[in-house]
């Protein structure tokens, strides 16, 4: 074979491992680049999509005269008048505010109003109601501890958690053995602050709730009378 040919033939057989060889590689190529994908893919649905949320606007709840409001550390009071009072140069409206049990009134700014709740619904005093029928739970930590988590509870303002603390402190018995000074003291602030929205909700007489209340609670008639 003359030498011209053959050298041609070696030329293109070199040509044709090189073809093949770079689309050897670019199918290598490719596979890594489709499997990386699958990967980004199945990172992106495990992760959770994040939204966006916009805050809800807050508006100002406004209270008229003779409204029933709850300032959490005295309990239920009614808004008596709606005053103007200048300190310096800035104008400040506020909120008077009787409470009937301590003989108190309270002066509450209007720009602090986050301090009060309106009372509660019917559907709130039947949840009451429910909890007060339910089973005491007693924990087995010192009585002192117990004591500052009732009274926070109780200035809390929060309904629900009121009504755990005269469910958890309450006594079926007239025996004041049965229940230390502290304990009956506590008791009767939180069943007192309880009553009184009962009242202030229900629109009844304070004899009426406190029958509805000892019954939920299963206590003495005359347990309370004083």
């Amino acid at each position: 074979m003359p030498k011209k040919k053959k050298t041609k033939k070696i030329k293109k057989i070199k040509k044709i491992k090189n073809i093949r060889k770079s689309k050897n590689l670019l199918n290598k190529k490719t596979k890594v680049e489709e499997k990386s994908k699958k990967q980004i893919n199945l990172n992106q649905e495990d992760k959770p999509e994040i939204k966006k949320i916009k805050k809800q606007a807050t508006e100002k709840k406004q209270y008229n005269i003779k409204d029933f409001v709850v300032y959490p550390k005295h309990g239920v009071g009614k808004i008596t008048a709606v005053e103007k009072a200048k300190i310096g140069q800035i104008e400040l409206q506020f909120y008077k505010i009787f409470i009937e049990k301590e003989k108190l009134t309270l002066t509450v700014p209007i720009n602090k109003q986050s301090n009060l709740r309106p009372i509660s619904s019917i559907n709130q005093i039947n949840k009451c109601v429910s909890i007060l029928k339910t089973k005491p739970k007693i924990k087995r930590t010192m009585w002192s501890r117990r004591a500052q988590e009732y009274d926070q509870k109780i200035n809390s303002g929060k309904i629900y958690e009121l009504a755990e603390v005269v469910k958890d402190l309450n006594k079926n018995t007239d025996i004041i053995a049965d229940q230390s000074y502290s304990e009956r003291q506590l008791f009767e602030k939180a069943y007192d602050r309880l009553k009184s929205e009962f009242e202030a909700v229900l629109k009844t007489t304070p004899e009426e709730v406190q029958k509805k209340m000892d019954k939920a609670l299963g206590r003495n008639k005359n347990l309370l009378a004083d």
